[in-house]
């Protein structure tokens, strides 16, 4: 016989596990199902690979040039490629594209993983291979925000790009210490099978995956008419191209000289890798909080809050550069991390009800590049600002540039006031 206490625990229960039912009810669509598992599981790869790829190339003559070298190989076809991909993401169906893609990185890292094994990897061998798998990247980004819209249910848009979001910053934290763990415990080259690892099993849930097909029409224009029909949808867009303008100012500042000064300052003040770790961690531990956010809040004006989120990072800006301790610097990358995880989960939303879906691919391909291009020139300036002024004075006015170019943002109409829904005319393919 069940007791009174025990009866009243089952409407407690019961209310719970329907919260949580509706915090993850994206998940109950299959489509979407399979892509969150075929995106985490490819993130998760991407993690474990810059650790075991990077020890690699250090094995083989202990050079951080040509380190640099082959991180260049990657990154410059994600900048050069991005929106070519996206005029075939817009041509193709896209779960083909990414399939596609999954398979060539997979191809890439599978043998860079037996070469290494074997001891018989060159740099060469890693220059060629990982500009293959950035070749993969660029492919598969423009075609992955395109599909996401046609698996699941308009309602639960935002919600699902949230809990992309959120698997990307838990894949962050986890990813690179299982490469770490691997590297250490089997080697190098087994931790790059591993990755390619993840890529088959990418593979493996987007062909199971069942999505509707979008109509494309019969006729196609000329390739370069699509590639100038695409930046025609970005210019039209006054919210649109102003966002991509920051984004390029948030990567020169924030991942250009805040990730790149940071750990030098971290080893000459604040005791070493270990505060560094601390503050990185404490972003990601305010990005998990951010993504759970973005299952449930739908702000009226999702812009607004974007950008207004986003400005949190000249805190850590700032703490950093004025000689803040670890913990106080720790305590400001909390809210940057919730800021950058909830605002990317809006911004992914509004483009993806905002653009039209024919030309939604080749509108995120040049959101990417705003959002890559400029991340190398921060790369470059950090380095001689920092001898000229002091690692710290760069890092003020990184603050001051991200400061302007918030209240910049923020003054454009269309972005305090767009509405998180369009109206249906906007919404026709």
């Amino acid at each position: 016989m069940t007791t009174a206490p025990e009866r009243s625990v089952i409407p407690l229960r019961n209310g719970i596990q329907a919260q949580v039912a509706g915090w993850l009810g994206a998940l109950g669509e299959a489509p979407f199902r399979l892509l969150f598992l075929a995106r985490s599981s490819s993130q998760l790869g991407d993690y474990v690979a810059q650790i075991a790829v990077a020890f690699a190339v250090l094995d083989l003559n202990g050079s951080a040039g040509d380190l640099g070298l082959v991180m260049a190989a990657r990154t410059a076809p994600i900048i050069l490629l991005t929106a070519v991909a996206g005029v075939w993401a817009d041509r193709l169906p896209r779960q083909r594209v990414m399939l596609s893609a999954d398979v060539l990185c997979g191809l890439a890292q599978a043998t860079l993983g037996v070469l290494v094994l074997a001891g018989s990897a060159a740099l060469w061998h890693f220059l060629v291979l990982q500009a293959l798998v950035g070749i993969g990247l660029a492919f598969f980004r423009p075609a992955a925000t395109g599909v996401t819209p046609s698996t699941v249910s308009p309602a639960r848009l935002q919600q699902a790009n949230g809990l992309i979001f959120l698997s990307m910053n838990v894949t962050s934290m986890l990813g690179p210490a299982v490469g770490g763990a691997l590297v250490a415990g089997l080697g190098s080259g087994t931790a790059i099978a591993v990755d390619a690892a993840t890529f088959a099993v990418s593979a493996c849930f987007l062909l199971a995956m069942r999505v509707k097909r979008v109509p494309r029409p019969a006729a196609r224009e000329g390739f370069l008419r699509e590639l100038a029909s695409g930046w025609h949808e970005v210019s039209s867009r006054r919210w649109l191209w102003t966002g991509i303008l920051y984004f390029a100012a948030l990567q020169v500042t924030v991942f250009g000289v805040f990730f790149i000064l940071g750990p030098a300052i971290a080893d000459d003040h604040l005791g070493g890798a270990g505060a560094w770790a601390v503050i990185v961690s404490a972003s990601g531990a305010g990005a998990i909080v951010g993504g759970i956010v973005s299952l449930r809040w739908r702000p009226r004006r999702p812009l607004a809050v974007c950008f207004a989120l986003w400005s949190l990072w000249c805190v850590p800006l700032l703490a950093l550069g004025l000689g803040a301790s670890t913990v106080a610097i720790a305590a400001t990358m909390v809210p940057a991390g919730f800021a950058f995880s909830l605002a990317g989960a809006l911004w992914e939303t509004t483009l993806q009800r905002h653009v039209p879906e024919r030309a939604l691919s080749r509108v995120s391909a040049y959101d990417w590049m705003g959002s890559t291009a400029l991340r190398p020139l921060g790369f470059v300036l950090a380095g001689p600002l920092a001898a000229a002024f002091g690692a710290e004075a760069p890092l003020v006015g990184a603050a001051a540039v991200l400061a302007a170019a918030s209240a910049a943002t923020l003054a454009v109409t269309e972005i305090r006031t767009l509405r998180g829904s369009p109206s249906a005319a906007v919404m026709r393919p």
